[in-house]
């Protein structure tokens, strides 16, 4: 291409500080360099990880930096020794990298490469090296991909080819929110036909967590939010009933109880709320229940937990990225999605232009969509 080994100018939204909104910004992105990747994105989704990191509450995260993690886009040019894809392949980037060689990668229970930059943002490629800079400053990454902006680089271990006719705006979904909460139902807590199902928060990742449970086969899918703007979807996609806590005069986990005879069979908390996270775990039944933490909350929020909730025989379970090896499974969750095995089309209810993503990330914080995906 035109572009190869030359440095390109494009747009980026930048988040210059905590706190701040993000700044459309002219950037230059560098060719990559060895077992790396130049992408153009033509969808991201905005997802909550993405707010936390802007409000601070991720520790470590390095400013300027440019978010996004949920992407979709075609190869534009590729470094020295790329071999997993080729100029104008289709591709979703992977904020959870699969190196193949860790010993999570080689382990068949675990999908958390050692190589992943969640929890350590560094905020720079392998090499320790940025490929983004604006007016002479270097900009950081952000979990392993970077998607708000025109064009990206990543490490090889970082991508996966895609199906050239999937829509971009429906599957960038797959890169973070709805593999975490499909993956984490069918993979996690493997979810049984005829079962009980609690979701906790009816947003991009528990609507997934729903569709989840449905095509598991569970009989009895409970949804719990105080927007009762999310339950008419909610009921499309799969849940039999739904809650808001704020109807009643005692805890929620409470009437869940009483109606399902102790406890649901399998619990999701979707938000990442503290509060929410103790629901979720006394909705589950003590005796063979699973609860399942899904939600990311503040890097300094910490979870007590009564033993005897867990002596009784229930599990309590964390899961990230729907515990899903990306590399090997995100080509067949794209098939899926374009085989209508779930709507991945109805989490998407706004679609923005790029320059709008302020006002996505406001309808994200005010509960007025699913997902909202920005276009470039």
């Amino acid at each position: 291409m035109p572009t190869a080994g030359k440095v390109i100018k494009c747009k980026a939204a930048i988040a210059w500080e905590a706190k701040k909104p993000l700044c459309i910004e002219e950037i230059e992105v560098a060719p990559p360099k060895a077992h790396e990747i130049r992408i153009k994105i033509y969808a991201s989704g905005i997802c909550h990880t993405d707010d936390h990191a802007l409000g601070g509450f991720m520790a470590g995260i390095k400013f300027p930096i440019i978010l996004g993690h949920e992407g979709a886009g075609i190869v534009e040019s590729i470094g020295e020794g790329v071999k997993c894809v080729k100029p104008g392949d289709h591709v979703i980037p992977l904020c959870s990298p699969q190196c193949g060689e860790c010993v999570c990668c080689l382990h068949p229970e675990s999908n958390f490469c050692l190589k992943n930059d969640v929890g350590k943002n560094v905020g720079l490629m392998l090499d320790k090296t940025s490929r983004f800079s604006c007016k002479g400053k270097l900009i950081h990454n952000f979990m392993s991909s970077s998607t708000f902006t025109e064009y990206t680089v990543v490490d090889e271990i970082a991508i996966v080819k895609i199906d050239p006719k999937a829509p971009m705006d429906q599957v960038c979904l797959i890169g973070c929110g709805f593999s975490t909460g499909y993956g984490t139902v069918l993979n996690t807590a493997k979810v049984k036909p005829g079962s009980t199902c609690a979701v906790f928060g009816l947003g991009g990742i528990g609507l997934s967590a729903v569709m989840g449970c449905k095509v598991a086969g569970a009989s009895r899918i409970i949804g719990i939010d105080i927007n009762k703007g999310k339950f008419d979807i909610a009921k499309k996609l799969g849940c039999t009933e739904c809650l808001d806590p704020n109807d009643f005069d005692k805890p929620i986990h409470e009437v869940i109880c009483e109606m399902t005879d102790g406890g649901v069979e399998y619990s999701f908390e979707c938000i990442g709320k503290i509060d929410v996270m103790v629901s979720t775990i006394l909705a589950s039944h003590p005796s063979f229940g699973s609860a399942n933490i899904i939600g990311v909350p503040p890097s300094t929020a910490r979870l007590t937990i009564d033993v005897m909730w867990i002596l009784t025989g229930r599990t309590i379970n964390g899961a990230f990225l729907g515990d899903w090896k990306a590399k090997d499974s995100f080509p067949g969750l794209v098939n899926d999605a374009m085989n209508k095995k779930f709507d991945l089309g109805a989490l998407v209810t706004n679609k923005l232009p790029f320059v709008k993503v302020n006002d996505g990330f406001e309808l994200m914080r005010h509960g007025k969509c699913v997902r909202t995906v920005v276009e470039m």
